[in-house]
Protein backbone atom coordinates (compact mmCIF):
# COMPACT_ATOMS: atom_id res chain seq x y z
CA UNK A 1 0.00 0.00 0.00
CA UNK A 2 1.42 3.35 -0.76
CA UNK A 3 0.63 6.44 1.32
CA UNK A 4 2.07 9.86 1.73
CA UNK A 5 1.83 12.49 4.28
CA UNK A 6 1.59 16.02 4.30
CA UNK A 7 0.51 19.32 6.05
CA UNK A 8 -1.39 22.00 4.14
CA UNK A 9 -3.38 24.88 5.36
CA UNK A 10 -6.46 26.34 4.08
CA UNK A 11 -6.91 30.27 3.62
CA UNK A 12 -9.71 31.19 6.03
CA UNK A 13 -12.30 33.24 3.98
CA UNK A 14 -13.12 36.44 5.12
CA UNK A 15 -17.04 36.82 3.41
CA UNK A 16 -17.61 36.41 -0.31
CA UNK A 17 -20.36 38.39 -2.57
CA UNK A 18 -22.66 35.27 -2.27
CA UNK A 19 -22.20 35.09 1.71
CA UNK A 20 -20.58 37.32 4.21
CA UNK A 21 -19.51 34.73 6.40
CA UNK A 22 -15.99 34.48 7.45
CA UNK A 23 -14.36 31.74 9.07
CA UNK A 24 -13.92 32.13 12.69
CA UNK A 25 -14.32 30.41 16.36
CA UNK A 26 -17.82 28.46 15.58
CA UNK A 27 -17.02 28.18 11.54
CA UNK A 28 -15.08 26.61 9.57
CA UNK A 29 -14.91 27.90 5.84
CA UNK A 30 -11.94 28.00 3.42
CA UNK A 31 -11.53 31.08 0.67
CA UNK A 32 -10.69 27.94 -1.95
CA UNK A 33 -11.16 23.83 -2.28
CA UNK A 34 -7.24 23.30 -2.68
CA UNK A 35 -4.98 23.58 0.29
CA UNK A 36 -1.77 25.50 -0.02
CA UNK A 37 1.24 22.89 0.86
CA UNK A 38 3.61 23.71 4.05
CA UNK A 39 6.89 23.46 3.39
CA UNK A 40 10.20 26.09 3.53
CA UNK A 41 11.79 24.00 0.67
CA UNK A 42 11.64 21.89 -1.38
CA UNK A 43 12.45 18.65 0.54
CA UNK A 44 11.42 18.05 3.92
CA UNK A 45 14.67 18.40 6.34
CA UNK A 46 15.04 14.65 7.69
CA UNK A 47 16.39 13.11 10.23
CA UNK A 48 16.66 8.69 10.89
CA UNK A 49 17.44 7.19 14.25
CA UNK A 50 17.46 3.60 14.86
CA UNK A 51 17.66 1.06 17.68
CA UNK A 52 16.65 -2.35 18.54
CA UNK A 53 13.47 -1.31 19.97
CA UNK A 54 12.55 1.68 17.67
CA UNK A 55 12.39 3.59 14.40
CA UNK A 56 12.37 7.48 14.70
CA UNK A 57 11.81 9.64 11.26
CA UNK A 58 12.38 13.51 12.59
CA UNK A 59 10.71 15.93 9.67
CA UNK A 60 11.02 19.73 9.26
CA UNK A 61 8.54 21.21 7.03
CA UNK A 62 8.96 24.96 8.13
CA UNK A 63 10.72 26.46 11.42
CA UNK A 64 7.21 26.53 12.81
CA UNK A 65 5.94 22.66 11.72
CA UNK A 66 7.96 19.94 12.68
CA UNK A 67 6.94 15.86 13.06
CA UNK A 68 8.32 12.82 14.45
CA UNK A 69 7.15 9.59 12.93
CA UNK A 70 7.77 6.34 15.24
CA UNK A 71 7.55 2.61 14.55
CA UNK A 72 8.40 0.21 17.84
CA UNK A 73 9.34 -2.78 17.15
CA UNK A 74 6.54 -5.61 16.62
CA UNK A 75 4.04 -3.02 16.76
CA UNK A 76 1.03 -2.90 13.87
CA UNK A 77 0.93 0.68 13.81
CA UNK A 78 3.10 4.27 13.16
CA UNK A 79 3.14 7.03 15.53
CA UNK A 80 2.79 10.46 13.70
CA UNK A 81 3.46 12.91 16.43
CA UNK A 82 3.31 16.60 15.48
CA UNK A 83 4.03 20.38 16.81
CA UNK A 84 2.28 23.00 15.21
CA UNK A 85 2.74 26.65 15.86
CA UNK A 86 3.03 29.68 16.25
CA UNK A 87 1.39 30.12 13.31
CA UNK A 88 2.09 33.35 11.49
CA UNK A 89 -0.09 35.63 10.58
CA UNK A 90 1.68 38.81 9.90
CA UNK A 91 0.49 38.17 6.30
CA UNK A 92 -2.94 38.96 7.35
CA UNK A 93 -4.54 35.71 6.43
CA UNK A 94 -6.60 32.77 8.50
CA UNK A 95 -4.69 29.53 8.08
CA UNK A 96 -6.47 25.98 9.41
CA UNK A 97 -4.03 23.55 9.49
CA UNK A 98 -4.23 19.94 8.04
CA UNK A 99 -2.51 16.84 7.58
CA UNK A 100 -3.20 14.79 4.66
CA UNK A 101 -2.57 10.89 4.27
CA UNK A 102 -3.07 10.20 0.38
CA UNK A 103 -3.03 6.33 -0.64
CA UNK A 104 -3.66 4.11 -3.34
CA UNK A 105 -6.99 2.76 -1.90
CA UNK A 106 -9.78 2.78 -4.00
CA UNK A 107 -12.34 4.26 -1.86
CA UNK A 108 -14.50 6.36 -4.26
CA UNK A 109 -16.48 8.88 -1.85
CA UNK A 110 -17.12 6.96 0.65
CA UNK A 111 -15.33 7.05 4.07
CA UNK A 112 -16.07 6.24 7.88
CA UNK A 113 -16.11 8.05 11.34
CA UNK A 114 -16.91 7.23 14.75
CA UNK A 115 -19.92 8.61 16.29
CA UNK A 116 -19.16 8.17 20.27
CA UNK A 117 -16.04 6.89 20.37
CA UNK A 118 -17.28 3.51 19.99
CA UNK A 119 -19.80 3.01 16.87
CA UNK A 120 -18.85 3.70 13.21
CA UNK A 121 -21.06 5.67 10.45
CA UNK A 122 -20.42 5.46 7.04
CA UNK A 123 -20.03 8.61 5.35
CA UNK A 124 -20.40 9.98 1.84
CA UNK A 125 -18.64 12.76 0.32
CA UNK A 126 -21.44 15.45 -0.77
CA UNK A 127 -24.29 13.49 -0.04
CA UNK A 128 -27.16 12.92 2.74
CA UNK A 129 -28.99 10.08 3.06
CA UNK A 130 -32.39 11.58 4.15
CA UNK A 131 -32.53 14.60 2.07
CA UNK A 132 -31.34 16.44 -1.00
CA UNK A 133 -28.13 18.04 -0.23
CA UNK A 134 -27.18 21.05 -2.38
CA UNK A 135 -23.40 21.27 -2.26
CA UNK A 136 -22.51 25.40 -1.30
CA UNK A 137 -19.30 24.30 1.04
CA UNK A 138 -17.45 21.50 -1.01
CA UNK A 139 -14.65 21.25 2.25
CA UNK A 140 -16.49 22.09 5.05
CA UNK A 141 -19.41 20.55 3.88
CA UNK A 142 -17.74 17.41 4.44
CA UNK A 143 -16.40 17.80 7.27
CA UNK A 144 -17.39 15.46 10.39
CA UNK A 145 -16.44 15.17 13.89
CA UNK A 146 -13.45 12.75 14.71
CA UNK A 147 -14.05 11.72 18.22
CA UNK A 148 -11.26 8.49 17.85
CA UNK A 149 -11.09 6.95 14.15
CA UNK A 150 -11.56 7.82 10.82
CA UNK A 151 -10.96 5.34 7.81
CA UNK A 152 -10.98 4.44 4.57
CA UNK A 153 -11.10 1.20 2.20
CA UNK A 154 -11.41 -1.05 -0.56
CA UNK A 155 -12.14 -4.49 -1.05
CA UNK A 156 -8.27 -5.19 -0.16
CA UNK A 157 -7.23 -2.60 1.52
CA UNK A 158 -8.07 -0.25 4.33
CA UNK A 159 -6.06 2.59 6.07
CA UNK A 160 -7.72 3.80 9.74
CA UNK A 161 -6.31 6.73 11.51
CA UNK A 162 -6.83 7.18 15.37
CA UNK A 163 -6.62 10.94 16.99
CA UNK A 164 -5.57 11.71 20.68
CA UNK A 165 -8.54 14.17 20.65
CA UNK A 166 -11.79 15.08 19.01
CA UNK A 167 -10.92 16.78 15.70
CA UNK A 168 -12.47 17.53 12.33
CA UNK A 169 -12.19 15.38 9.22
CA UNK A 170 -12.70 14.18 6.09
CA UNK A 171 -12.08 12.51 2.46
CA UNK A 172 -12.38 14.79 -0.33
CA UNK A 173 -10.98 12.69 -2.68
CA UNK A 174 -10.38 9.48 -2.93
CA UNK A 175 -7.82 7.50 -1.53
CA UNK A 176 -7.53 10.44 1.27
CA UNK A 177 -7.87 11.19 4.63
CA UNK A 178 -7.36 14.98 6.27
CA UNK A 179 -7.76 15.97 9.95
CA UNK A 180 -7.54 19.74 11.19
CA UNK A 181 -5.39 20.39 13.70
CA UNK A 182 -4.76 23.53 14.29
CA UNK A 183 -6.31 26.49 13.51
CA UNK A 184 -5.52 30.87 13.87
CA UNK A 185 -8.25 33.37 12.16
CA UNK A 186 -8.20 37.33 11.59
CA UNK A 187 -11.97 38.12 11.73
CA UNK A 188 -14.73 37.25 14.18
CA UNK A 189 -17.55 34.93 12.24
CA UNK A 190 -20.05 36.97 14.14
CA UNK A 191 -20.97 34.07 16.17
CA UNK A 192 -20.85 35.18 19.68
CA UNK A 193 -17.18 35.32 20.77
CA UNK A 194 -16.59 38.60 19.73
CA UNK A 195 -13.08 38.31 18.43
CA UNK A 196 -11.08 36.52 15.77
CA UNK A 197 -9.31 32.60 17.16
CA UNK A 198 -6.35 34.43 17.02
CA UNK A 199 -4.46 33.03 20.63
CA UNK A 200 -1.76 34.70 21.30
CA UNK A 201 -0.64 32.20 24.33
CA UNK A 202 2.11 32.81 26.38
CA UNK A 203 4.85 34.36 24.76
CA UNK A 204 2.33 36.61 22.32
CA UNK A 205 3.06 35.13 19.42
CA UNK A 206 0.29 32.09 18.78
CA UNK A 207 -0.10 29.40 20.04
CA UNK A 208 1.83 26.00 20.00
CA UNK A 209 -0.19 22.81 19.41
CA UNK A 210 1.34 18.99 20.04
CA UNK A 211 -0.77 16.07 19.11
CA UNK A 212 -0.75 12.63 17.86
CA UNK A 213 -1.96 10.25 15.29
CA UNK A 214 -1.96 6.54 14.91
CA UNK A 215 -1.89 4.71 11.44
CA UNK A 216 -3.02 0.82 10.69
CA UNK A 217 -2.63 -0.39 7.50
CA UNK A 218 -4.30 -3.38 6.86
CA UNK A 219 -6.77 -5.51 4.94
CA UNK A 220 -10.76 -4.45 5.60
CA UNK A 221 -11.20 -7.89 7.58
CA UNK A 222 -8.60 -7.52 9.74
CA UNK A 223 -8.87 -3.91 10.65
CA UNK A 224 -11.35 -3.89 13.08
CA UNK A 225 -9.38 -6.09 15.44
CA UNK A 226 -6.57 -3.90 15.07
CA UNK A 227 -8.19 -0.16 15.53
CA UNK A 228 -10.69 -1.79 18.53
CA UNK A 229 -7.70 -2.96 20.98
CA UNK A 230 -5.44 -0.01 19.80
CA UNK A 231 -8.27 2.37 20.79
CA UNK A 232 -8.53 0.43 23.90
CA UNK A 233 -5.24 0.58 24.59
CA UNK A 234 -5.18 4.44 24.05
CA UNK A 235 -8.20 5.59 25.16
CA UNK A 236 -8.32 3.25 28.41
CA UNK A 237 -4.58 3.85 29.37
CA UNK A 238 -4.21 3.73 33.21
CA UNK A 239 -3.06 7.15 34.27
CA UNK A 240 0.27 7.12 36.03
CA UNK A 241 1.17 8.70 39.46
CA UNK A 242 4.38 8.81 41.68
CA UNK A 243 4.77 8.90 45.37
CA UNK A 244 8.09 9.33 48.08
CA UNK A 245 8.48 5.35 48.02
CA UNK A 246 10.46 4.13 51.29
CA UNK A 247 13.08 1.53 50.91
CA UNK A 248 10.77 -1.46 51.78
CA UNK A 249 7.73 -0.66 49.68
CA UNK A 250 8.42 -3.49 47.14
CA UNK A 251 7.91 -5.85 50.11
CA UNK A 252 4.85 -3.98 51.66
CA UNK A 253 3.11 -3.49 48.37
CA UNK A 254 1.60 -5.91 45.45
CA UNK A 255 3.29 -4.42 42.24
CA UNK A 256 1.54 -6.58 39.91
CA UNK A 257 -1.50 -9.05 39.48
CA UNK A 258 -5.06 -9.21 37.97
CA UNK A 259 -8.21 -8.20 39.46
CA UNK A 260 -9.91 -11.28 37.38
CA UNK A 261 -9.30 -15.21 37.97
CA UNK A 262 -9.57 -15.79 33.82
CA UNK A 263 -9.44 -13.46 30.77
CA UNK A 264 -12.34 -12.25 29.21
CA UNK A 265 -13.21 -12.76 25.81
CA UNK A 266 -11.52 -11.00 22.94
CA UNK A 267 -14.77 -8.98 22.38
CA UNK A 268 -15.62 -8.03 25.60
CA UNK A 269 -14.58 -5.33 28.02
CA UNK A 270 -14.72 -4.34 31.38
CA UNK A 271 -15.91 -0.95 31.72
CA UNK A 272 -16.56 -0.14 35.26
CA UNK A 273 -16.05 -2.01 38.62
CA UNK A 274 -17.20 0.32 40.95
CA UNK A 275 -17.73 -0.99 44.73
CA UNK A 276 -21.11 0.90 46.18
CA UNK A 277 -20.33 -0.40 50.13
CA UNK A 278 -18.52 -3.59 51.85
CA UNK A 279 -21.72 -5.82 49.82
CA UNK A 280 -22.54 -3.83 46.44
CA UNK A 281 -20.46 -3.34 43.55
CA UNK A 282 -21.47 -1.79 39.82
CA UNK A 283 -20.09 -3.34 37.33
CA UNK A 284 -20.48 -2.71 33.66
CA UNK A 285 -19.49 -5.08 30.84
CA UNK A 286 -19.83 -3.58 26.63
CA UNK A 287 -18.77 -5.38 23.59
CA UNK A 288 -16.42 -3.88 21.53
CA UNK A 289 -17.48 -4.88 18.07
CA UNK A 290 -20.67 -3.99 15.81
CA UNK A 291 -22.25 -6.29 13.91
CA UNK A 292 -20.72 -7.84 10.87
CA UNK A 293 -17.12 -6.10 12.05
CA UNK A 294 -15.10 -8.60 12.27
CA UNK A 295 -15.52 -12.63 11.12
CA UNK A 296 -14.87 -14.03 14.40
CA UNK A 297 -15.21 -10.80 17.15
CA UNK A 298 -18.92 -9.49 16.14
CA UNK A 299 -20.55 -12.22 17.14
CA UNK A 300 -23.02 -12.75 20.48
CA UNK A 301 -20.37 -13.91 23.91
CA UNK A 302 -21.44 -15.01 27.25
CA UNK A 303 -19.31 -13.81 29.95
CA UNK A 304 -19.92 -15.81 33.76
CA UNK A 305 -19.87 -13.53 36.81
CA UNK A 306 -19.09 -16.96 39.14
CA UNK A 307 -15.48 -17.04 40.15
CA UNK A 308 -14.49 -14.10 37.96
CA UNK A 309 -13.17 -11.70 40.23
CA UNK A 310 -9.75 -12.63 42.60
CA UNK A 311 -11.15 -10.51 45.97
CA UNK A 312 -14.63 -11.01 45.30
CA UNK A 313 -17.40 -13.39 44.64
CA UNK A 314 -20.24 -12.28 43.11
CA UNK A 315 -23.31 -13.91 44.44
CA UNK A 316 -26.82 -12.09 42.62
CA UNK A 317 -26.97 -9.61 40.36
CA UNK A 318 -29.53 -6.75 39.15
CA UNK A 319 -29.67 -5.27 35.51
CA UNK A 320 -29.69 -1.40 35.62
CA UNK A 321 -29.99 1.16 33.04
CA UNK A 322 -26.87 2.70 31.71
CA UNK A 323 -26.83 5.37 34.10
CA UNK A 324 -27.43 2.84 37.15
CA UNK A 325 -30.32 4.54 38.59
CA UNK A 326 -33.07 1.99 37.59
CA UNK A 327 -33.72 -0.97 37.32
CA UNK A 328 -34.49 -2.29 33.61
CA UNK A 329 -37.01 -4.19 35.03
CA UNK A 330 -38.83 -1.18 36.46
CA UNK A 331 -38.22 1.13 33.08
CA UNK A 332 -40.77 2.40 31.31
CA UNK A 333 -39.76 3.70 27.64
CA UNK A 334 -41.29 6.83 25.95
CA UNK A 335 -42.73 5.10 22.30
CA UNK A 336 -43.73 6.54 19.84
CA UNK A 337 -45.06 5.92 16.20
CA UNK A 338 -42.72 5.89 12.87
CA UNK A 339 -44.33 7.42 9.67
CA UNK A 340 -46.11 5.76 7.66
CA UNK A 341 -46.66 2.82 10.04
CA UNK A 342 -48.71 1.48 12.91
CA UNK A 343 -45.86 0.43 14.70
CA UNK A 344 -44.62 1.82 17.84
CA UNK A 345 -41.14 1.62 18.79
CA UNK A 346 -39.12 1.23 20.65
CA UNK A 347 -40.45 -2.43 21.21
CA UNK A 348 -40.74 -3.86 24.49
CA UNK A 349 -37.72 -6.64 23.87
CA UNK A 350 -35.60 -6.50 27.24
CA UNK A 351 -32.50 -8.07 27.88
CA UNK A 352 -32.19 -11.95 28.11
CA UNK A 353 -31.97 -11.96 31.84
CA UNK A 354 -29.15 -13.11 33.79
CA UNK A 355 -29.72 -16.82 35.33
CA UNK A 356 -29.30 -16.65 39.28
CA UNK A 357 -27.97 -20.07 38.97
CA UNK A 358 -25.08 -19.61 36.45
CA UNK A 359 -24.74 -15.89 36.37
CA UNK A 360 -24.29 -15.85 32.62
CA UNK A 361 -24.56 -12.50 30.68
CA UNK A 362 -25.08 -12.52 26.94
CA UNK A 363 -24.03 -9.79 25.08
CA UNK A 364 -25.12 -9.15 21.45
CA UNK A 365 -22.49 -6.66 19.20
CA UNK A 366 -22.28 -2.88 20.52
CA UNK A 367 -23.98 -3.68 23.87
CA UNK A 368 -23.13 -2.32 26.72
CA UNK A 369 -25.54 -3.88 30.15
CA UNK A 370 -24.62 -2.61 33.52
CA UNK A 371 -25.36 -4.30 36.75
CA UNK A 372 -25.75 -3.84 40.36
CA UNK A 373 -24.24 -7.03 42.03
CA UNK A 374 -24.45 -8.18 45.52
CA UNK A 375 -20.91 -8.98 46.52
CA UNK A 376 -19.02 -11.27 49.09
CA UNK A 377 -15.34 -11.03 50.17
CA UNK A 378 -13.00 -13.07 50.04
Amino acid sequence: MMVKQTFLWYNSSTGTPDSSQASGAYIFRPNRTNPIPIMLRNNVLTKVYQSNLIQEVHQEFSPWLTQVVRLYKAQRHAEFEWTVGPIPFQDGFGKEIITRFDSDIKSGKQFFTDSNGREILERVKDHRDTWFYNVTEPVSGNYYPVNSRIYIKDDKKQMTILTDRSQGGSSLQEGSIELMIHRRIQHDDGRGVGEPLNETGQFGDGLIIRGKHFVLLSSPAKSASLHRNLAEQLYMAPSISFFKASADWQIKYNLSGSFLHKNLPANVHLLTLELWDSNTALIRLEHQYEKDEDPDLSTNVTVSFKNLFVSFDVLSVREVSLSANQFVEDATRLKWKVMDSDQMMPSNKKPIPVSPKTLNVLLSPMQIRSFLATIKGH
